[in-house]
C-alpha cells in the first residue's frame, strides 16, 4: 500500500469512501453526500496549496483519502490548516489512516504550514487513538454544536505544532515544491 497525491480523477472514488459517513453516521456533518462533480471542486479548490492524498492497493484500488484546508478564511490563519482522512467502509485497522497522515504531515511541515488542527466529532475513539499517536493533542470541545440523526454532538479540537513558530514566518510553498512521493 502507498499514499500518492490525489487527482482530480480521483474524485469518484474519495466520493464513495466519503459517502458513507455523511449518509450512515455523524464522523460528518454533511447531511447530502458530494457527488464526484463536488468532490472533483474540493480537490482542484485546495490548488497547490492544499495537499490531498489518496491511499492505493497494490492493485491501485484507492482505500482512503487525507486532505489540508484553510483553518480559516482570515489571513491571519494561513499559518494553520485543518487537516481530515477517512478510509473505506471495510478496510479499517489496516493503517490507511496512519499511512496518509505520515504522508500528510512532512508534507504540510516542509510547506512551512506552522500548525494542524482535526476537528473531531466525539465521540471516536478511533481517530482520536490515531490523531494522538501522531503527535495531536486535544486543545478544546465545542460543546452540542452539530444536529444530525435527532441527536446534539459534540466536536473535540486536536492541535498539532508543525513548526517552530516565528515572528517572521515564511509564506507556505506550493506542494509540488516539496512534494517527494
Amino acid at each position: 500500500m502507498k499514499a500518492r497525491r490525489a487527482t482530480a480523477d480521483d474524485a469518484a472514488a474519495i466520493a464513495s469512501i466519503y459517502a458513507p459517513y455523511v449518509q450512515a453516521s455523524v464522523v460528518s456533518f454533511e447531511t447530502e453526500a458530494p457527488d464526484e462533480a463536488e468532490m472533483r471542486r474540493r480537490i482542484e479548490a485546495g490548488g497547490d496549496l492544499y495537499p490531498w492524498l489518496v491511499a492505493c492497493d497494490d492493485d491501485g484500488s484507492v482505500t482512503g483519502y487525507a486532505y489540508a484546508c484553510a483553518f480559516r478564511a482570515r489571513p491571519a490563519y494561513r499559518f494553520t490548516v485543518e487537516t481530515s482522512v477517512y478510509v473505506a467502509d471495510g478496510a479499517h485497522r489496516r493503517g490507511i489512516g496512519t499511512l496518509l497522515y505520515r504522508a500528510l504531515l512532512p508534507v504540510l511541515e516542509a510547506q512551512g504550514f506552522a500548525q494542524a488542527i482535526a476537528a473531531i466529532t466525539l465521540p471516536n475513539e478511533a481517530s482520536v487513538r490515531l490523531h494522538e499517536r501522531l503527535g495531536f493533542r486535544q486543545i478544546g470541545t465545542y460543546e452540542r454544536v452539530g444536529f444530525k440523526f435527532r441527536e446534539w454532538r459534540s466536536v473535540g479540537l486536536w492541535q498539532r505544532e508543525l513548526a517552530l513558530l516565528s515572528t517572521r514566518p515564511e509564506e507556505p510553498k506550493p506542494v509540488a515544491m516539496v512534494w517527494k512521493g
